[in-house]
């Protein structure tokens, strides 16, 4: 599988898995558009890397149409009516695995039921059984387990090993399976199999959702089939900055998307005019600091926040952040909160359809949770809720977690757009602002930009840290010079570190053309046709 793939007329895709990709790239060549390769991507990427994503998560879209407007579907899922505080009144902190742990409801395919009729409006025509026939192939014949899986199960098989369903499922004769063993779903593969004839809407008010229902009574989770039957996701207006390259959006509460814009926007004020030294690094992690305060202050469930999101965005709010940051100097950094595993994928078509989409679980393989009857992994995301007594995201049923998630799409003056996206909790934001910036404003070829050496700050696979990663191809006189400028720089052993996230873009040039393409540190790359 190609990391990048240009020159395409018809559509392209790119996706941390090779399987995810093809798909997509059969999807096109049979003559769906964007938005229904993107939900056969979704569905086929959750059963052949459900240590990243399941259906049981979470997921965000950004669809920009052919007349040019941009929409978000926000498919996050809230606390069940049961998850009360007193629940958890044993606790100190909302347990991260285990049946307390699936306390959301999965939002994921209720976002691609909006996303098929937006499909459906830009002339799509594909059926859902087409559509969703790869993901069942893939869970009921078996995928080949990757690198990532076999790694993180093994880091993680002694809080897994015991939660309700996972060792069933995702253990090879009691162990983890090594790379290139042969893996089923197959209750994955009947409910997938049963939802392609049902139709989606099956998974929160019909058999699937009461068949989820008395799964999550049996192992104590508090969801309940009412809380499946109530869901839907919803479409939202995206956030947006205005920058010298062109536009950019993401998507508003309760996601971090208002910390990629400040970034990108923080970053612009800092007049930096070249790339890969200490100016753009020291700037985008001095952007980043000034970004993240601000998101530890206001962003929660959209219900409860104190203003709209789109005031840290005002170009007065954005030059006074600026002013704070010190030009030679790293600012005082305090301790991430975040962590993620997710998956983002890109897709474009001739149309002008271009798609951004972020699907996750939270945690590495979520809660750990499989329910036995539907073969669902639950998401954990509900952990990223408070229990402390006046905390800006306390846990309240109904009420929706905070996101580290968040896809982008940028439309340019140049008559380029771009849709872009990591996985990768806090280094989400950053790594869209390192391709960003490398690519648009600095012209970087694309593949060249999501190639580079990274780096991140604060915590993105749930290690308490706070230091400056960096990957060692960073340059030595760089890394001399941040340290000069007080960053506590870690310098990772790998060329290549899975701790920078994995990052994909999908550009529709103004001659039609069509580019994609993907990190050489995940499983997957781009191809289209």
């Amino acid at each position: 599988m190609y990391l990048h793939s240009a020159g395409h007329r018809r559509g392209v895709a790119c996706a941390p898995h090779f399987t995810a990709v093809e798909v997509g790239r059969a999807i096109l060549a049979e003559g769906g558009n964007a938005i229904e390769a993107m939900v056969a991507m979704a569905a086929a990427i959750a059963t052949t890397y459900p240590h990243m994503n399941h259906i049981g998560g979470d997921g965000f879209w950004l669809i920009r149409e052919p007349s040019g407007r941009v929409r978000a579907i926000m498919a996050a899922g809230p606390a069940g009516a049961e998850a009360q505080p007193e629940l958890y009144r044993d606790y100190e902190a909302i347990p991260p695995r285990g049946p307390l742990a699936a306390l959301t409801v999965p939002g994921a395919i209720g976002g691609w039921m909006l996303a098929l009729e937006a499909a459906k409006a830009a002339g799509g025509i594909l059926p859902l059984d087409v559509l969703l026939a790869p993901a069942i192939d893939h869970a009921r014949k078996g995928y080949a387990v990757s690198r990532s899986q076999e790694r993180l199960t093994l880091e993680h098989l002694s809080e897994l090993e015991p939660v309700p369903g996972f060792a069933a499922t995702f253990l090879a004769d009691g162990k983890a399976p090594a790379v290139g063993t042969l893996m089923t779903q197959d209750a994955l593969a009947e409910t997938l199999a049963h939802l392609a004839h049902a139709g989606l809407d099956d998974f929160y008010r019909g058999d699937v959702g009461r068949e989820m229902a008395i799964d999550l009574g049996g192992i104590g989770s508090p969801l309940t089939r009412e809380d499946l039957a109530r869901y839907e996701a919803t479409l939202a207006d995206p956030l947006q900055v205005d920058l010298p390259a062109g536009t950019v959006y993401n998507t508003d509460a309760p996601t971090q998307g208002v910390v990629s814009l400040m970034i990108l926007a923080l970053f612009a004020r800092l007049g930096v005019t070249t790339a890969e030294g200490f100016e753009h690094v020291h700037g985008l992690v001095e952007a980043t600091k000034r970004a993240l305060r601000v998101r530890d202050r206001v962003v929660t469930d959209p219900s409860r926040l104190a203003h709209a999101l789109d005031r840290c965005l005002d170009p007065r709010f954005i030059a006074g952040e600026a002013m704070k940051i010190d030009r030679r100097k790293a600012a005082r950094w305090p301790l991430g909160q975040a962590e993620s595993d997710t998956v983002w994928m890109g897709a474009a078509d001739a149309s002008g359809l271009v798609v951004s989409y972020i699907q996750s679980l939270f945690w590495e393989f979520g809660s750990g949770c499989v329910l036995p009857r539907t073969g669902v992994l639950m998401q954990n995301r509900g952990a990223s809720f408070s229990l402390t007594r006046g905390a800006l995201n306390l846990l309240a049923p109904g009420r929706f977690p905070f996101h580290t998630l968040n896809p982008a799409l940028a439309v340019l003056k140049d008559g380029r757009i771009m849709a872009y996206g990591a996985m990768g909790g806090e280094g989400q934001p950053q790594t869209q602002g390192a391709i960003f910036t490398r690519h648009i404003v600095f012209d970087e070829p694309l593949a060249e930009a999501i190639d580079r050496p990274r780096w991140v700050l604060g915590r993105t696979w749930g290690r308490p840290l706070t230091r400056l990663r960096v990957e060692a191809r960073l340059d030595g006189n760089l890394i001399d010079a941040l340290e000069a400028a007080g960053h506590d720089v870690d310098i990772l052993p790998e060329p290549y570190s899975d701790v920078m996230g994995h990052a994909g873009a999908v550009v529709l040039h103004p001659d039609g053309s069509l580019e994609g393409a993907h990190d050489p540190r995940a499983d997957g790359g781009a191809a289209g046709v």
